[in-house]
C-alpha cells in the first residue's frame, strides 16, 4: 500500500487563504433554460413593433423636475404626458392625438363607422378622430372646432365654434346630405367646480344631439363626450325616444382617473319620427 507524500509546508501555507475553484458551468442559460437577465434593467427590451400600451409591460418613467415658473397643475400634466404609453404610441403611428385610440376602441366595440360611411366631427381639434375615422373607411368625413388645426387628409373641416348660430347651418353645407354617425368629443374648460362643470358638458351634448338628430339618417348612430354619471334627464330621455339603443362606454386607452365617457346611441329613428309612428 503506497503512502501519499506529505504536503510541503510552505505550499500549504499559500494555499490556505485561497478559495477552491469550482468546476467551470455554462453561464449562458439558467437551471431552467432561459437566458439570465441583466442587473439594472426596470423592465425588459420591448422588441419591435410591439404595442406598449397593449403589452403590460412596466416601462421607464420619466420624471419631471419643478420649475419656478411653472404651475404645480401644469408639472402634473406635463407629468402624465411624458409617461403615457398611448401619448408616445400616438407619436409613432402618426396619429394627432392620444384620443386617436379611444374612437377606434368604441368603434372595434359598437361597429360604428363601416366602409363608405358618412361622419361628422364635432369638436375635432388637433384630428385625432378624423384621422381614426378615415382610417375605418370612411366615405365623407367633415369636422369643427374654433381651434385652428392643420387640414387632415381624407377630410374637409371648418375652423369656427359649434354653438356659433351660423355653424350648424355651414357645417350642413359641407356634409352636403344625410350623416351615418355623428361623433362629439366636445369640452368646455373645467372650472374645478363639479357642478359647473356637468352643466356645461351637458349644454354641449344637448347642442350635439339637437344636429345630430337633424343630420342623422335612419340607422345612424350618435357618440358623445359626458362625464361621471353620464347621460341622465331630459338628455337620456331624448336619446332613448330617437335610437333604439342607448349605453354608456368608457374606451380602455381613456385615462382610469379621467372622469369623462361616452354615450352611445346606435339605430336612430328617423323614419318613425317622420312618418308619426308610435316609439316604444
Amino acid at each position: 500500500m503506497e503512502r501519499r507524500k506529505p504536503a510541503k509546508k510552505g505550499a500549504a501555507r499559500q494555499n490556505a487563504g485561497k478559495p477552491k475553484k469550482r468546476a467551470p458551468t455554462d453561464q449562458a442559460t439558467t437551471a431552467l433554460g432561459a437566458v439570465p437577465e441583466k442587473r439594472g434593467l426596470k423592465s425588459a427590451p420591448t422588441p419591435k413593433n410591439k404595442d406598449p400600451a397593449a403589452s403590460g409591460q412596466r416601462e421607464m418613467r420619466v420624471n419631471v423636475k419643478t420649475a419656478k415658473k411653472r404651475k404645480l397643475s401644469s408639472t402634473l400634466w406635463l407629468d402624465r404626458q411624458l409617461n403615457d404609453p398611448y401619448v408616445s404610441r400616438a407619436k409613432a403611428e402618426g396619429y394627432r392625438s392620444r384620443a386617436a385610440y379611444k374612437l377606434k376602441d368604441l368603434n372595434d366595440k359598437f361597429h360604428l363607422i363601416r366602409k363608405g360611411s358618412r361622419v361628422v366631427d364635432l369638436g375635432c381639434a388637433p384630428g385625432g378622430w378624423l384621422q381614426a375615422s378615415v382610417e375605418a373607411g370612411a366615405a365623407h368625413v367633415v369636422g369643427i372646432d374654433y381651434l385652428p388645426m392643420p387640414h387632415v387628409s381624407g377630410s374637409a373641416h371648418l375652423e369656427l365654434d359649434f354653438l356659433d348660430e351660423a355653424a350648424p347651418g355651414k357645417l350642413k353645407e359641407l356634409l352636403d346630405g344625410e350623416a351615418d354617425v355623428v361623433l362629439s368629443d366636445m369640452a368646455a374648460p373645467t372650472t374645478g367646480h363639479r357642478q359647473t362643470d356637468h352643466i356645461r358638458i351637458m349644454a354641449l351634448a344637448e347642442a350635439a344631439l339637437d344636429f345630430a338628430i337633424e343630420v342623422l339618417a335612419p340607422g345612424g348612430a350618435f357618440v358623445c363626450k359626458v362625464f361621471q354619471g353620464g347621460a341622465e334627464g331630459d338628455l337620456l330621455v331624448r336619446l332613448r325616444d330617437n335610437f333604439s339603443s342607448v349605453k354608456h362606454a368608457k374606451p380602455k386607452s381613456s385615462r382610469q382617473d379621467s372622469a369623462e365617457m361616452y354615450v352611445v346611441a346606435t339605430g336612430f329613428r328617423g323614419n318613425e319620427k317622420m312618418t308619426g309612428e308610435k316609439i316604444a
